[in-house]
């Protein structure tokens, strides 16, 4: 079964122009996260993590944002830009960390838990953020819990890792939901162990996402944009890259001269940690979305309203962070 689902689309067309020439005439944006595939962060305006990306989609003065990620980045961008046209090539691109925490079981988790101040991460639904203290980003979260008492409690949700991870660094003990990201639980121990014996001198920069015994192995622990600025400034040639795969495209583009693979899955290569959700955005959809302008991301304004809050908590408790420039 193709995943993908790709529509069908005049075979003539030439997509890049046609993009281009959609993007003007419709003063859009075209937003891209690092998973995305090469050739859509090719022709994107802008590519990042989720930080920056949020951070753009704040900023921009476009009539027309096209976010190409997933569904809860997009919710983002149309919560700190109401009056803005908000896009996503493919509605049913989501996230499996959304998915691990319905917005009803997690209503009832912190209500029973009222003197603790909640941080989501930013991969949840909007719905959730409209229940969330502060939002957080794998670039920020550290950065943000220390500005936090020490004795403040704390619920960390929807990723266990990530949270367990800042837990254990910062010697800080929250409530962590029990999410985790499907792509980031792939990650084969036994296999990345064989690989650092093959590649002795390649040094291993994970996402914190990674379970515990994952990051164990790693010599850099940080997001997509802390992991592509370790991998350029490493003296190494050749590096071990423990997150979505779509990253490696970046890094090669900058510094054709290393070597980046991707940790293995189980079966002792990396396939398998393709996000299957990003991978539902593809040139064809980006076309059609931008000729369509469609499908909307719309939210109620009550929900939108109430995750907008800890949005802009984050992005006034993040303004100390430099992110890395865009490599587009």
């Amino acid at each position: 079964m193709n995943f993908v689902n790709t529509p069908v689309v005049d075979p003539t067309l030439d997509l890049v122009a046609e993009i281009q020439r959609l993007r003007t005439e419709k003063n859009a944006v075209i937003l891209a996260h690092y998973y995305q595939a090469a050739e859509i962060q090719d022709i994107a305006d802008f590519i990042g993590d989720s930080l920056d990306l949020s951070r753009r989609a704040a900023e921009t003065d476009a009539d027309m944002i096209v976010f190409c990620g997933v569904r809860f980045m997009a919710e983002v961008a149309k919560i700190l830009s109401p009056q803005k046209k908000v896009v996503l090539p493919d509605l049913k691109a989501g996230c499996s960390l959304e998915d691990s925490c319905p917005p009803e079981e997690f209503k009832k988790f912190v209500e029973a838990h009222p003197d603790h101040m909640v941080l989501s991460y930013i991969n949840c639904s909007a719905a959730v953020k409209a229940l969330t203290d502060i939002i957080v980003t794998s670039s920020n979260a550290e950065h943000i819990l220390n500005q936090l008492p020490q004795d403040q409690k704390v619920i960390f949700a929807p990723d266990k890792h990530l949270g367990g991870y800042l837990s254990r660094k910062l010697n800080r003990d929250m409530l962590l939901w029990q999410g985790t990201c499907m792509v980031h639980e792939l990650f084969s121990e036994k296999e990345l162990i064989k690989l650092k014996a093959r590649h002795p001198n390649a040094p291993v920069a994970a996402h914190p996402e990674c379970p515990d015994q994952i990051l164990q192995h790693a010599e850099h622990v940080g997001s997509t944009s802390s992991i592509l600025k370790f991998a350029l400034e490493s003296e190494a040639d050749t590096l071990i890259i423990a997150t979505e795969p779509g990253i490696i495209h970046q890094m090669e583009k900058a510094a054709p001269h290393k070597t980046f693979i991707g940790a293995p899955g189980a079966d002792g290569n990396c396939s398998c940690n393709t996000c299957p959700y990003m991978a539902l955005n593809t040139m064809e959809k980006l076309y059609l979305c931008l000729r369509d302008e469609g499908p909307e991301i719309d939210l109620d304004e009550q929900t939108r309203v109430a995750a907008e809050k800890p949005l802009r908590k984050m992005l006034e408790l993040s303004t100390s962070i430099n992110t890395p420039k865009d490599l587009a």
